[in-house]
């Protein structure tokens, strides 16, 4: 199949907006890929999706390998309009624009990976057990937004960044950046990208760091856990003119968080929750929440607002949030917290579905491509499901043994395989059966390898 007959392209014009950061001829490429990435099952190579598409004879094969080790395009502008792109569609005017961060390991093996780092494996390893992996650490902003046609949160990465460790900085003699480095970097830049947008970030505890909310808390509402023994305080007083020395940082200490779950005249209110950790069912819990300052000795001081959660079926240990928004409702800081967990959701769907994991680049730039590429595909394929299931083309499997109301991600890249699949090849209806189609050989071969071949 020459090059320029690409029975894909019509069935991707979907993706038309991501062209600009593109090249004609690389686009035109790059969109074999992405047909490929969609249709191919186990490893995502640049092997397999050609394999996928029917170019596995082609000679010119090495210039798709080039589209990610070579070809000058930006991954940060791919990201800008892909974002959006997914506002358009999800969040609407004038709505806050909730984003989670997270780092997650790519476990791979190899010499030649430079940026390949040894790290605890959050997975595999437990209080009591340690485990090490051979990876390559990503961090990843997506944007946390109701899907309504699968009826929970889902978390859609836009923007992913390699974050190699300190020994890789040391080999190379450059700064090392840790990953709140990364986070505050990253979220600036979604400042600037958004300018007049309500942001909120969503993270877990190890991004709680003063410096990084010191930083964005005057451009991003940051929400995230908060240890129970944090040092907070009350504002400093107003200076007077006649006061000497240098101004007061922050006021009177106020109780720790661990004292206050404790004592009685700690004021608890009942909140229930819809969508609680992806379970889609409301839960009750109750809730105290203040404003203090939060200082370090030697750290900028933070003004936040505290909020105590506790469980009245004890089903959980009290924990503590904080939000540098100070006027921000402690059920509107929950319900935004608690949409962390699609996070982890699609971490794993990435490596079930997309084959994270499962590339072989070892060269520096195709390597900071294919993962952050193959993150992306999971919010372009719930960008197009969104599509299909408007027009009734989003079937949810289900069986006697597996209730399933609403679709989800498997449903969705299934749909799209089959708008691929029909949209590319659109068999005639055979003339003596109107029942039956007239499937071409060569497409059956191709439906019979993806089906047969383990890779």
């Amino acid at each position: 199949m020459p090059e320029h007959e690409n029975p894909y392209a019509t069935a991707l014009a979907w993706l038309g907006p991501l062209s600009l950061a593109f090249g004609a001829r690389t686009w035109r490429r790059a969109l074999v890929l992405v047909a490929g990435a969609i249709l191919t099952r186990g490893p995502r190579t640049v092997a397999s999706a050609l394999r996928a598409v029917g170019l596995d004879a082609a000679p010119g094969f090495s210039a798709y390998h080039r589209v990610l080790s070579h070809r000058p395009w930006s991954g940060r502008a791919v990201s800008r309009l892909l974002l959006a792109e997914l506002l358009r569609v999800f969040v609407p005017p004038g709505a806050p624009v909730v984003v989670g961060l997270d780092e997650t390991l790519e476990r791979r093996w190899g010499r030649r990976i430079a940026a390949r780092g040894v790290y605890r494996d959050p997975v595999r390893s437990s209080h009591g057990h340690f485990v090490k992996a051979s990876a390559l650490r990503w961090f990843a902003l997506m944007l946390l937004t109701p899907v309504p046609w699968a009826g929970r949160a889902w978390a859609l990465p836009f923007l992913t960044a390699l974050a190699p460790s300190e020994q890789y900085a040391c080999r190379r003699g450059t700064r090392h950046k840790k990953l709140t480095d990364w986070a505050r970097q990253a979220l600036l830049q979604l400042s600037r990208w958004l300018p007049g947008r309500r942001i909120v970030a969503v993270a877990d505890r190890s991004y709680a760091a003063l410096e990084l909310l010191h930083a964005v808390r005057r451009r991003v509402c940051v929400v995230t856990r908060l240890r129970l023994d944090a040092r907070l305080f009350d504002p400093p007083p107003p200076r007077t003119p006649r006061t000497i020395g240098r101004p007061r940082v922050v006021g009177p200490r106020q109780p720790t968080l661990a004292q206050r779950v404790g004592r009685p005249d700690t004021a608890w209110c009942r909140l229930e929750l819809d969508g609680w950790y992806g379970g889609g069912g409301r839960r009750a819990v109750e809730v105290a929440t203040g404003t203090a300052v939060w200082h370090h000795t030697g750290l900028p001081a933070v003004p936040l607002r505290w909020v105590l959660v506790r469980d009245p079926a004890s089903r959980f240990e009290p924990q503590a949030l904080l939000c540098t928004d100070l006027d921000a409702e402690p059920a509107e800081a929950l319900g935004w917290f608690v949409r962390r967990w699609s996070v982890e959701v699609t971490f794993a769907e990435a490596r079930r579905h997309l084959g994270v994991e499962t590339q072989r680049q070892w060269s520096d730039a195709a390597v900071s491509r294919t993962t952050p590429a193959l993150l992306a595909l999971f919010s372009l394929i719930a960008l197009r499901a969104r599509e299909l299931h408007a027009h009734g083309r989003l079937p949810h499997r289900r069986a006697a043994w597996y209730r399933k109301n609403e679709p989800t991600f498997s449903d969705a890249i299934a749909a799209l395989r089959r708008s691929l699949w029909t949209e590319a090849a659109r068999f005639p209806a055979s003339p003596h059966a109107p029942d039956s189609v007239q499937v071409p050989r060569a497409m059956l071969d191709r439906l019979t390898d993806l089906a047969c071949l383990a890779a």
